[in-house]
């Protein structure tokens, strides 16, 4: 039997002894990755200085703190996540409840990118647990001291973690050195791939079809391309793929809402950037090209469950059914649209 094939097996039963489900054990692990990153806080920072040169405040403000506080969230509202969601209903199911129970998904892969390897690793690991599942996850091998870091410490925390790192050996420096050629440089573009190093660099005159423009930099690199009007910016963004966040700057707050009206993205911030990332209580995520799903706080919950329709009929009334079944009549039919269009109030 293939290696891959057999870890899966495994996991798939573990996750059906029903382990994971319980409040119990959810909460248990969530309590366990808050010490993770209470612990090893250290650590983390110098892993992240490491990969992305990022000092503590850096990583305190991007990565760590948004973490934790994704797992309070996540703490203090499990309960009231997991609760059936009462819905309402018909004539025709008015003696019925009729509710949403959330059921995790079973066995999910969480691959996190190198650019924010904690935050982007941990913070849906916290919906995915919250939600019930059984989890493998796949660190950046990219950000090597971040994946080492996550490695070695995070199991020792939670109960039978699957890692899996295969060597991809991408290089992020030279895919940017590239990029630099794009356009004339204004400001910066110096650059030292030995020391994974380049510089907060500004690009004027660049084209539409260059390279810069064509993907995601991740990287120091801003490339500016002028346009004649606000109208102008607005189709120069729309005939592109929908970006995963989108921000606007002006000093006049009609430009702001007309950027929001008129566009689609994922996220949006006006005269910000990032910031709309570190709330909880906001979904993140893409639209189109730029992605599907949404995460962070409930959303990460709510991304990682089946939400799974349930009508639940007392037994003995079958005779209330009649109106369904032959023979029709045009007084059934009638009394059929008037009660499937009625609503009432669950049961549940």
């Amino acid at each position: 039997m293939d290696p891959f094939e057999e870890k899966l097996r495994r996991l798939r039963n573990s996750f059906n002894t029903g382990k994971t489900k319980s409040a119990k054990f959810r909460t248990e692990q969530l309590l366990s990755l808050g010490h993770f990153l209470q612990d090893n806080k250290k650590q983390l920072h110098d892993a992240l200085t490491g990969d992305l040169g990022k000092s503590a405040f850096e990583s305190d403000m991007s990565e760590v703190i948004l973490c934790q506080n994704e797992v309070d969230l996540a703490l203090k509202n499990l309960q009231t996540w997991m609760k059936d969601e009462s819905v309402s209903t018909n004539l025709l199911t008015k003696l019925s409840s009729a509710f949403i129970r959330k059921e995790p998904f079973g066995l999910v892969l969480i691959v996190a990118p190198w650019n924010y390897p904690l935050n982007l690793m941990i913070v849906p690991l916290v919906g995915a647990i919250a939600a019930g599942n059984c989890v493998v996850l796949k660190p950046s091998e990219i950000s090597k001291n971040t994946e080492k870091a996550l490695a070695e410490l995070l199991p020792r925390y939670l109960d039978q973690d699957r890692w899996d790192s295969p060597e991809l050996g991408l290089g992020k420096v030279s895919r940017l050195q590239g990029l630099l050629g794009c356009g004339r440089v204004a400001i910066g573009g110096q650059s030292d791939e030995g020391e994974r190093y380049i510089a907060p660099t500004v690009l004027v005159d660049v084209q539409e079809t260059e390279p810069v423009m064509q993907e995601e930099i991740f990287g120091p690199i801003l490339p500016l391309v002028t346009v004649r009007s606000l109208n102008d910016a607005i189709d120069f963004i729309n005939r592109r793929e929908k970006p995963l966040a989108l921000y606007a700057y002006s000093n006049s707050c009609q430009v702001i809402k007309q950027v929001l009206a008129r566009t689609s993205s994922g996220g949006f911030c006006g005269n910000d950037g990032f910031m709309h990332m570190t709330l909880s209580s906001l979904p993140f995520g893409g639209v189109g090209s730029s992605g599907m799903g949404r995460y962070h706080g409930k959303f990460s919950f709510d991304a990682f469950s089946n939400q799974r329709a349930c009508l639940l009929r007392s037994p003995g009334m079958e005779k209330l059914n009649d109106l369904r079944y032959p023979p029709y009549s045009p007084r059934n039919q009638q009394l059929l649209k008037w009660a499937l269009g009625s609503q009432s109030c669950t049961l549940l």
